[in-house]
């Protein structure tokens, strides 16, 4: 029997879909465009990456697992996190900014508040290295989903802290709208892996969270 936890997910993802449309279409007509080197443009061309990575972690998982609740999750990820993106790309695009920048990532962050403080600039907080990509790419079965678990809840504190980030420091509603829907969704996300984890006898890494 499927965890009930796990049949929200896709429900969940398609809601983010619509969210996403809806924040676009509204904010198209919207004057005073983030500058270049903005904490929206930032968090924007930022999240846009780390938010590709977790789509291939997730897609590597899909296709090797055979648990439901871990290809349930995946597709939520996958589904959700590519609406995202093309939020970020069509923001970039309405203020008329490039994708890339000339800055190091994460400078939007650093220097700025509390949550930012910690933050390095050109270190994306969460994301995996080549060689733990390397690894998810490689394992079979079980120790799939087990590494799986525990690179994701890392990736989605990361991912949290940059949302968080984008609250302290942006101006624009979309982009605080969105910011706030990722810190409820990951952070939803994150409890719901760990109890993963804890089923299969495994523990997460070590948080990154403050």
């Amino acid at each position: 029997m499927k965890n009930p936890r796990s049949l929200l997910l896709p429900v969940a993802a398609a809601l983010v879909v619509v969210v996403a449309v809806v924040l676009l279409l509204v904010n198209l007509t919207r004057p005073g465009a983030p500058g270049d080197l903005s904490p929206e443009a930032g968090f924007a061309r930022d999240m846009g990456v780390h938010h590709a990575q977790a789509v291939e972690m997730a897609f590597a998982v899909r296709d090797e697992s055979t648990d439901d609740g871990v290809r349930t999750l995946a597709y939520d990820i996958i589904t959700t996190q590519s609406a995202q993106r093309g939020m970020f790309i069509g923001w970039l695009q309405q203020w008329d900014l490039s994708q890339a920048s000339r800055v190091k990532p994460m400078t939007w962050m650093a220097g700025h508040g509390h949550t930012a403080g910690a933050v390095t600039p050109g270190v994306m907080p969460g994301m995996a290295t080549a060689d733990e990509m390397k690894q998810l790419a490689d394992a079979k079965g079980p120790a799939s989903e087990v590494l799986f678990l525990q690179l994701m809840i890392r990736h989605h504190e990361g991912g949290v802290e940059m949302a968080k980030g984008a609250l302290e420091l942006a101006e624009r509603s979309e982009v605080r709208t969105l910011a706030q829907h990722i810190v409820d969704g990951q952070t939803a996300e994150i409890d719901l892996m760990k109890e993963m984890l804890a089923t299969r006898g495994a523990q997460p890494l070590p948080s990154i969270l403050k």
